[in-house]
């Protein structure tokens, strides 16, 4: 009896000092508030955006328009940026806005037809980009779970608002300077690489 009552007791202890462990480590993590300087930037958000406004959303660098695309469906595509990154991707940026009087339900096929990304919700997958040179379609790259690495949950609009957008690429060879952009039931619009 007195070795199994050792054996609890040491299990028992053994539990407490892991709890205490665990909490001094997630202590230590804290809030992040070390009085370091911040300098506005955040690891989450695409490259070419600025981090976050005071709402905590993030916020393109709207300062240059590479393309303004008008569809017959009320809505404006406003194309900010297309920078390459670190890692050879290509990240585009910019806003979508309702010009219709009305809410709007924003159209499915901006979500793509692969099975793969329908079973992950609404999102904007369904963008590709087309380097004429090349002979290459881009699709929009998605994680390891399959979900594409682009805005996501944009259903409706109401009228006159405005959504911030971002969609991650392959990026084309480094002598493409151009590429068109498509976006489902949209125009095409030739937009430039930085």
């Amino acid at each position: 009896m007195n070795m199994r009552h050792g054996t609890k007791a040491r299990r028992a202890a053994g539990c407490a000092l892991a709890a205490a462990a665990l909490t001094v480590s997630l202590t230590a993590c804290g809030s992040g508030d070390d009085g370091a300087k911040d300098d506005g930037a955040s690891s989450s958000a695409p490259s070419g955006d600025k981090p976050k406004d005071d709402g905590g959303n993030t916020v393109p660098d709207t300062s240059q328009t590479l393309a303004t695309i008008n569809g017959s469906n009320g809505f404006q595509v406003v194309i900010h940026t297309a920078a390459r990154d670190d890692g050879g991707f290509l990240t585009v940026s910019g806003t979508i806005k309702n010009t219709n009087s009305g809410d709007t339900q924003v159209p499915l096929q901006w979500n793509g037809q692969e099975n793969q990304v329908k079973r992950t919700g609404r999102s904007l997958a369904g963008i590709t980009l087309i380097d004429k040179g090349e002979k290459k379609r881009y699709y929009v790259l998605r994680d390891t779970d399959g979900f594409p690495l682009t805005t996501t949950g944009l259903a409706r609009m109401d009228s006159n608002a405005t959504e911030n957008f971002f969609a991650q690429f392959p990026a084309p060879p480094d002598g493409t300077s151009e590429v068109d952009i498509q976006v489902p039931l949209m125009p095409n619009a030739t937009i430039e690489i930085s």
